[in-house]
């Protein structure tokens, strides 16, 4: 699933790329990812982009259009992606055929599609005059990058929330934009166990996650910056201390990297470093260890 860092890294190469383009068409061949009427998705044709931003995990491309400026908001989800072109082929997609949901094509002969693999279908992208007229948008909690949120901040939202602290990582109306991968990632660097309950944190406990956090996804955003979407996934891949590397050797203390798997996705940790030697009960056999 892409996360703030690829997200930004789209959002950069987009606005680098994109801005002070005319949209010439779009077809939508996944009618369901569409989730506006109005204004429709005709308002973009013709419509100068502006420039892109990030809100959480949705890019917004804003326009000049003769629609009250709209904007074409989306979330790739957990399959989906991005996929730029220099010069976009004349050939028609196929609905219901096709990884494609969203093909966009630009005055320049460029454009891009929003693919997404697999058959359970989540990716979303509406046409708003506003952003936060999109739902996501309006429900988004602080973005942790933002100068605006402190250690302070952080500790008003774990404050009295007797919560996991990885869902509370993972929770886009607590804090936007860190998912899955991130939260281990952090929680890696921070030491702690993803099963530690956000209200049980001491000062000492959220000064280190506040650092872990700031650092972990500063570091991700430098290293997706400046990068082509079709190179984002694999630079996400390489900076991975433990999410995604099940039974590979921790790169701080040595031990192996664990998972416990869920429903539908995994987290990973390391005992040493953040269980005191503990290994967390797999959901499929057991209960949690606490």
């Amino acid at each position: 699933m892409p996360e703030m860092p690829e997200v930004q890294g789209l959002v950069d190469f987009l606005a680098e790329r994109l801005t002070g383009l005319q949209i010439t068409r779009t077809m939508v061949a996944n009618i369901a990812a569409l989730k506006t009427y109005d204004p429709p998705i005709d308002a973009l044709h013709g419509a100068e982009i502006t420039g892109a931003t990030r809100h959480g995990k949705f890019i917004d491309l804003a326009t000049t259009g003769t629609d009250a400026a709209p904007h074409l908001v989306f979330h790739l989800a957990k399959a989906g992606w991005l996929r730029f072109t220099d010069q976009l082929a004349p050939t028609l997609i196929k609905p219901g055929k096709t990884p494609i949901a969203l093909r966009v094509a630009l005055s320049d002969g460029s454009g891009f599609d929003l693919t997404e693999a697999g058959t359970k279908k989540s990716l979303a992208f509406s046409v708003v005059r506003d952003p936060s007229d999109v739902p996501g948008i309006a429900r988004l909690g602080p973005d942790p990058l933002d100068p605006a949120f402190t250690r302070d901040t952080l500790a008003g939202l774990l404050a009295g929330r007797r919560t996991q602290i990885k869902g509370v990582l993972r929770d886009q109306a607590t804090i936007a934009g860190v998912g899955n991968a991130y939260s281990d990632e952090i929680l890696h660097a921070a030491k702690m166990s993803p099963y530690a309950l956000a209200s049980s944190l001491d000062d000492a406990d959220i000064e280190r996650l506040f650092a872990a956090m700031i650092t972990t996804l500063t570091e991700a955003v430098a290293e997706a910056s400046g990068k082509p979407p079709a190179d984002l996934k694999d630079a996400k891949r390489r900076g991975m201390q433990v999410h995604g590397r099940r039974g590979e050797t921790c790169p701080v203390c040595g031990d192996v990297v664990r998972s416990v798997f869920f429903a539908d996705n995994s987290l990973e940790y390391c005992p040493t470093c953040q269980t005191g030697g503990k290994i967390l009960a797999d959901r499929r056999l057991s209960r949690l260890l606490k």
